[in-house]
C-alpha cells in the first residue's frame, strides 16, 4: 500500500511540475522535423531530372547549372541524425547548405526565362511547378518546426517546468535562425540580358 502511495504521489509530482507536457512538446518537435527533412529530401529528389531536362536546352549557361549540382550535392552530404536537432552549430550547417541550394535554384529558374524553348517546354514546366509547390511545402514545414521548438523552449525555461528540466536534463533547443530564414526565402537579384550564343566548339 505505502509502495502505491509513493508512485501516486511521483506520478502527481511529475504531471504538476510538466514532465508529460515536455514528453508531448518533444514528440511534437520531432514530427515537425521529420517534415523538413521530407519536403526537403522532396526537392533534393526533383533536382536531378530539372538539371537533365535544363542540359537538352542549347547554349544553356554552365556555370549556372553546375551551381545547383554543387549546391545539391553539399546539402544531401549533411548527416542528418536525430541529434542534429540538439546541436546549434550542426543545424546551422544544414540550414546554410539548404539555404545556398535554395539561392542556386532561384538562380536557375530566373535564367530559364530567357531561354524560349524551356519556356515552352511543358515537361519543364510540369517540374517547375512542382517544385515551385514543394518550396512552399518546404517554408510551411519549416515554420511549423520553429512554433515547435519555440513551444518547447518556452515550456522548458518556464517555472516550476525549468526545475524538472534540470532533473532530467532537458535542455532548450536551438532553432533556425533569423538571418539563415530571411536568405533562405529571398531570391537572389540577378539581372540577365538575351541569351548569349554559344562559342564555337562549345560542347554540350
Amino acid at each position: 500500500m505505502k509502495k502505491m502511495l509513493v508512485a501516486l504521489f511521483a506520478a502527481l509530482s511529475l504531471s504538476g511540475c510538466g514532465y508529460n507536457q515536455f514528453q508531448s512538446l518533444d514528440e511534437q518537435v520531432a514530427a515537425s522535423w521529420s517534415e523538413v527533412l521530407s519536403q526537403y529530401q522532396r526537392r533534393a529528389d526533383l533536382i536531378p531530372n530539372i538539371v537533365n531536362t535544363v542540359k537538352g536546352e542549347a547554349n544553356f549557361e554552365q556555370e549556372t547549372l553546375t551551381r545547383v549540382v554543387e549546391a545539391r550535392a553539399r546539402a544531401t552530404a549533411v548527416q542528418v541524425t536525430p541529434e542534429l536537432v540538439n546541436d546549434a552549430e550542426a543545424l546551422k550547417k544544414f540550414q546554410a547548405a539548404q539555404g545556398e541550394l535554395s539561392s542556386a535554384l532561384s538562380r536557375l529558374l530566373v535564367v530559364t526565362e530567357n531561354y524560349p524553348n524551356l519556356k515552352a517546354n511543358q515537361g519543364f514546366q510540369d517540374l517547375r511547378v512542382q517544385l515551385e509547390g514543394t518550396e512552399n511545402r518546404i517554408t510551411v514545414a519549416r515554420n511549423r518546426y520553429i512554433q515547435s521548438v519555440a513551444a518547447y523552449n518556452v515550456h522548458t525555461r518556464s517555472f516550476p517546468n525549468n526545475l524538472t528540466a534540470m532533473v532530467f536534463g532537458y535542455k532548450a533547443k536551438p532553432n533556425f535562425t533569423v538571418q539563415n530564414e530571411a536568405a533562405i526565402t529571398t531570391a537572389p537579384t540577378v539581372d540577365f540580358g538575351p541569351a548569349r550564343p554559344a562559342s564555337a566548339g562549345t560542347s554540350q
